[in-house]
């Protein structure tokens, strides 16, 4: 798996309401071990990601909400970045931002980093 299909499947990943097809893509675009660092903090493991996805990413009060990758994904060799938007139901952006990801040889990402927000 190369860096945008790693990232593609996380983005997918957090779209998708059915748990299994969630754990199945976070298997295939995360290490077991994945390091996530999140507004909300620092988590490891698939679970944590997994969490964010369904409490905030899902849970969000606006309702019915998803990721939309707004870029390319930029990949000077271990290191990849990408934009990002979270869309309502209606295709307003409620929040943006850019993700940092490390992948690994074989194309797990073993660290995310999210930036949320515009820079002041």
């Amino acid at each position: 798996m190369d860096h945008t299909d790693a990232i593609d499947a996380f983005i997918e990943a957090a779209n998708t309401t059915d748990a299994e097809r969630r754990a199945d893509l976070l298997a295939r675009a995360l290490a077991r071990d994945v390091v996530f660092w999140s507004p909300l903090g620092r988590g490891e493991g698939r679970g944590s990601v997994e969490d964010f996805i369904t409490q905030v990413v899902q849970g969000h009060p606006a309702g019915p909400c998803r990721l939309v990758r707004t870029t390319g994904v930029d990949a000077p060799g271990e290191w990849a970045r990408f934009g990002w938007s979270y869309v309502d139901a209606a295709g307003r952006t409620l929040l943006s931002g850019v993700d940092v990801a490390h992948v690994t040889p074989d194309g797990d990402i073993d660290e995310i980093v999210v930036f949320a927000g515009e820079l002041a």
